[in-house]
């Protein structure tokens, strides 16, 4: 086992040498804060512990990722402002998609308090917070009219009303979070298919890896038929890397995560590589570059 782990991060220390990585999905939260968090719980041993970005740059900073998209791990408003408080520090954040209720009838208030800082990239909604309502779709054009994204995460019943928003607000950029794996399905979907088709929505491929028989395949022969349905429905512009970190340690080491991407990506071009391990990120999230 330790011999394998030893290849796995030789194997990926050479890919990241020469291809820069930007991981748009890793959650940051410190459970010894005296507020606490509100996630992961404390039955959650493997992930309730302190999470911070020095821990994650140590760990892949050998891999060659050399940034990361924060991806709110919290409902309570005043964190969007802790990680933007970790984000001046720590120069491995990239971005924040943050947590704000499109419902809530200080949105838009929030909204213009938090764009005002750079870090801040859009919001993340999930399940039946995703309406085709009025209200919903008037907090989805003033997160467009801002140039921020939408992660959505849920199960397949949440696409109708993405497809009837991506209508709606045709400038709004879509994350389609944790594809192809969770939620299960998504790549079959008629309207998952009519999604891909617009240019606004891009596939974070963050949830590959799966338990198969009780065991976590690491070779990229058990995931190749659900990505390549993905890059068929997708394209090279408009998949991105995500690792789901710190979760995907309940699957597999961060090693195995990636190489499994990276021997996936090996039988594409040099290019579509670029594209999904960096330059997608950025058209996604707009986010900019440290001076």
């Amino acid at each position: 086992m330790m011999r394998r782990r030893a290849f796995l991060a030789s194997a990926v220390a050479a890919f990241g040498a020469s291809q820069p990585i930007i991981d748009t999905h890793v959650h940051f939260y410190d459970p010894s804060r005296p507020q606490g968090v509100p996630w992961p719980p404390k039955s959650e041993s493997l992930l309730y512990k302190t999470v911070l970005p020095k821990r994650y740059e140590q760990l892949v900073g050998p891999m060659g990722v050399k940034g990361a998209v924060v991806v709110e791990a919290s409902p309570w408003r005043e964190d969007n402002q802790w990680v933007l408080d970790l984000a001046k520090d720590n120069p491995i954040i990239v971005a924040l998609v943050g947590h704000l209720e499109p419902g809530a009838e200080t949105f838009r208030s929030d909204l213009q308090r938090y764009t005002r800082n750079r870090f801040f990239r859009g919001i993340r909604v999930g399940g039946a917070a995703i309406r085709n309502e009025k209200p919903f779709v008037g907090a989805m054009r003033a997160l467009a009219d801002a140039d921020l994204s939408l992660d959505a995460i849920g199960q397949a019943t949440i696409l109708p009303a993405v497809l009837a928003i991506t209508d709606q607000v045709p400038n709004l950029r879509v994350v389609l979070n944790h594809m192809p794996v969770e939620p299960s399905g998504w790549q079959t979907t008629s309207e998952l298919r009519e999604l891909a088709k617009k240019p606004q929505v891009f596939s974070k491929v963050s949830g590959v890896l799966k338990r198969v028989d009780g065991t976590v395949p690491s070779n990229v022969a058990a995931y190749k038929p659900a990505l390549d349905e993905i890059w068929k429905l997708f394209g090279p512009d408009r998949v991105v890397y995500g690792s789901n970190w710190p979760v995907s340690d309940k699957l597999a080491p961060y090693a195995t995560v990636l190489k499994v991407m990276q021997e996936y990506l090996s039988t594409r071009s040099e290019a579509d590589a670029r594209k999904y391990f960096f330059d997608n990120s950025k058209a996604c999230y707009k986010w900019v570059e440290r001076s």
